[in-house]
């Protein structure tokens, strides 16, 4: 495996995701490195920086222009794609505001919540990027919570 520090600009292509793991989050980064979009790159990013996986999970929007440095892993096998994860992260830029679409990601105190207009399902996730739990409907994000904190302390 090839390992090289990398420090890059791009934007975030879609809404940041909590990871496999506590304190983990995955996004998308388009990077360009000239201005034409024909040579655009996707490249799929991880972090387990606290600071970090907060602001994705709860501040930063797709469409926003990140300024970002890391580790760029690339397999010794051509097939798999490389892995970029992320030690420290800027935002140059915000994206101009958008009308909602399909989900809106909502703030219950020290949790967040992802309601998608295509399932009465909602995940919960603590701030930090944890995942709760999968609350049957809307009405059940509160009880679903309510659990969380009895069998945790109360720490999101």
């Amino acid at each position: 495996m090839e390992t090289k520090h990398l420090t890059v600009d791009g934007y975030l292509e879609t809404v940041p995701t909590p990871g496999d793991a506590p304190y983990k989050a995955r996004f998308q980064l388009i990077v360009s490195p000239t201005d034409d979009a024909v040579d655009d790159v996707t490249w799929s990013c991880t972090t387990r920086e606290p600071g970090i996986v907060h602001a994705l999970l709860t501040e930063i929007q797709p469409g926003d222009l990140l300024h970002v440095s890391g580790l760029l892993t690339q397999s010794d096998n051509p097939a798999e794609p490389a892995r970029f994860t992320v030690d420290t992260l800027e935002v140059l830029a915000t994206a101009p505001a958008r009308a909602l679409q399909e989900m809106v990601l909502d703030r219950y105190g020290d949790y967040v919540v992802v309601f998608d207009t295509d399932s009465d399902a909602v995940p919960v996730f603590t701030a930090r990027g944890q995942r709760v739990g999968m609350a049957e409907n809307p009405d059940a994000v509160g009880m679903l919570i309510e659990i969380h904190e009895r069998v945790n302390g109360g720490d999101a």
